[in-house]
């Protein structure tokens, strides 16, 4: 299962570091921050919501999307809870 997560761009590289690696930014995860791709997204600036993905943000979205993106997960985080499961990734598949 693949699995995109909402995050706020705080800020864009220099263009001149665009021409060797690409357009590049640091996006927060809610206080974890991640340098990523912005390539696909050309028209995303500082202070916009992306989706990303393996280390590349894929589309733009606005805040009210994002915000509902982190409740769902944090639902499932509740219920791996609730149902014993570690947060820590150590569960077992069946």
């Amino acid at each position: 299962m693949c699995l995109a997560v909402p995050g706020k761009i705080i800020a864009v590289g220099k263009p001149e570091a665009e021409r060797v690696t690409g357009r590049l930014g640091v996006v927060d995860f809610q206080g974890s921050r991640l340098e990523v791709g912005l390539a696909f997204v050309p028209e995303a600036r500082t202070g916009d919501w992306v989706l990303v993905h393996a280390g590349f943000a894929l589309q733009v979205l606005d805040e009210d999307e994002a915000r509902e993106t982190w409740r769902y997960l944090e639902e499932i985080k509740a219920g791996d809870v609730l149902a014993g499961i570690p947060g820590d990734g150590s569960a077992e598949t069946p």
